[in-house]
């Protein structure tokens, strides 16, 4: 059976970001899922609004011994390993408001241990050469207009103040409201040796304008965070991250994918409808051999970048693997660097509009290409449990 989808040129997979404009392309074979990874995370009970979810905060730090209060008033900050927590259904990151103020955002470190390349010795028939590098191009302004769905993601680990990238996608219980963002796992948690990280929150268009840094030191609390900031209620990023992820990506890199459930810090509508725009995400995407072009997008915060601005890459997948009996990872070449982790990788769609598949996770050190995970059925699981977890709020 043939399925016949477009295929993105290298100027179309820019274009298909913006708001009012569509790619165009030919067709190729669609390419059979990614095997099952059995790597979804578990869910806990279904999810309440309200005083009944504040309280469910407060219930899931007091299992651990931490008083909501002391956690808002500080206590976060302690990173003892037995207050640090792991397993997927005890994922907690109450509202403190105002923490993460502008001169705060502009600070965070990009997560570049994360963004060091790991050992890719698996199976050689599933590596394609490494590609030429890339140029990362910065993405017209005003970000909402050319990319509403990006943004950034800022966490506490126990190094610091981090940042990440995320893209906003839809939700199927909750047509043109969705409050869903991708992102890396490795930008959410620490992997194997450690847990959740702490006060995760997603900030769409951050900077919108494009403003350098020396203008942001003078810059409104608005123009940093146009939107403003979207909390964290809660997160979910596979099993086998939570199992294997490490430093360097590790065997968990080809599962390096997380899902966030947001809310406002200060209430109003869904992230949807207050940015615009939000991309739908396909699990059962053409092998790299049907795809002429593949976008990624991202604020890489690394040298010779600053965080501050929004870039992307254009550029003809490949295939990487990083150990045997995973799942060959997609790869581009762009020099973007840490920071960008997380970001949204897009092709065309049947529709001709861009689609989520896949999110940065590990590259070398000196940069030149990024590698991303497969969105196979482990994700889907995943994608889908999030959406109804918040069916009937």
């Amino acid at each position: 059976m043939r399925s016949i989808r477009p295929i993105l040129t290298a100027t179309g997979v820019a274009a298909a970001l913006a708001l009012t404009a569509t790619a165009c392309g030919g067709g190729d074979d669609k390419a059979a899922a990614p095997a099952a990874d059995s790597s979804s995370a578990s869910t806990a009970a279904p999810a309440s609004s309200g005083a009944d979810a504040a309280a469910g905060v407060a219930d899931a730090l007091k299992r651990h011994g931490v008083d909501l209060a002391k956690w808002k008033s500080g206590q976060w900050k302690n990173w003892d390993k037995d207050k640090w927590l792991r397993d997927a259904k005890d994922f907690a990151n109450p509202v403190i408001k105002g923490l993460w103020k502008p001169d705060r955002m502009k600070t965070a470190k990009d997560p570049q241990k994360t963004m060091a390349y790991g050992d890719s010795s698996g199976d050689q028939n599933v590596t394609d050469p490494e590609p030429a590098p890339v140029k990362a191009q910065e993405e017209k302004r005003p970000y909402h207009r050319y990319a509403a769905p990006v943004g950034k993601v800022f966490f506490d680990s126990p190094e610091g103040s981090m940042v990440c990238s995320g893209t906003v996608v839809k939700d199927p219980e909750h047509p043109g409201k969705s409050n869903l963002v991708w992102t890396a796992g490795h930008c959410v948690h620490a992997g194997g040796k450690g847990g959740w990280y702490r006060n995760i929150m997603f900030v769409p268009s951050y900077n919108d304008q494009g403003k350098s840094v020396a203008q942001l030191r003078n810059a409104q609390p608005q123009e940093v965070a146009p939107y403003g900031d979207y909390w964290a209620d809660w997160a979910m990023t596979s099993n086998a991250w939570i199992k294997d992820g490490g430093p360097a990506g590790g065997q968990g890199a080809a599962y390096d994918y997380a899902l966030l459930h947001v809310k406002p810090e200060n209430g109003g509508k869904s992230l949807e409808e207050t940015v615009g725009n939000a991309l739908t995400v396909d699990f059962n995407a053409p092998a790299p051999s049907g795809i002429s072009a593949m976008g990624a997008w991202g604020y890489p915060a690394a040298p010779p970048f600053n965080g501050q601005l929004m870039n992307k890459c254009v550029d003809r997948p490949g295939r990487l693997s990083v150990g045997p009996g995973t799942p060959a990872m997609w790869r581009i070449g762009c020099t973007m660097t840490g920071g960008s982790s997380g970001g949204g990788w897009f092709i065309a769609g049947p529709d001709g509009k861009s689609e989520l598949v896949s999110n940065t996770s590990i590259g070398p050190v000196t940069s030149g290409w990024l590698a991303g995970p497969r969105l196979g059925q482990g994700a889907e699981q995943l994608y889908r449990a999030m959406s109804d977890r918040y069916a009937n709020q």
